[in-house]
């Protein structure tokens, strides 16, 4: 039996995150992976579609659901370029994602390694595997300088 080849998939990620950039958005692209292929797509949308849970993780899971007909993503892994936040976490934990990868740590609104530390909580009920810091320098530049801009 052979290792499967490793392929980081966050560059779709952060290429979702400049498209939010585009339409105003703060800069977080997420991609759902099951077998290679990606499922599910999503950029921040909470100002598009006036909708507070428009994180680009939920967006995502609900585009991979809808793909498969089934709202377990159990052999799906999540490509984030930010840390999510406790909602996107609970929404991890509910759609039973196998693992999280993420970019750039959110120590004001993340929720996996900061925060209230979701996956660590004994009332949680599914634990994906996590691996942090990937693409963080990119995904963390992009972030400051869209609020960067803002403020200027």
């Amino acid at each position: 039996m052979t290792a499967a080849r490793y392929t980081s998939f966050m560059g779709d990620a952060l290429d979702l995150a400049r498209a939010a950039i585009a339409v105003e958005e703060v800069p977080v692209g997420a991609v759902i992976v099951r077998n290679g292929e990606i499922i599910g797509r999503g950029h921040n949308r909470t100002r598009i579609d006036n909708d507070p849970t428009g994180h680009a993780e939920i967006v995502a899971i609900r585009e991979a659901t809808r793909f498969l007909g089934n709202d377990r993503l159990d052999d799906c892994d999540l490509w984030v370029t930010l840390e999510p936040c406790t909602m996107c976490a609970g929404a991890i934990a509910h759609a039973r994602l196998r693992r999280v990868y993420y970019g750039a740590d959110d120590p004001k609104g993340g929720a996996v390694d900061s925060g209230v530390r979701f996956f660590d909580a004994p009332t949680c009920h599914h634990r994906p595997d996590v691996y942090a810091g990937i693409e963080a320098e990119n995904s963390a530049e992009m972030l400051l300088g869209f609020f960067r801009g803002r403020r200027d």
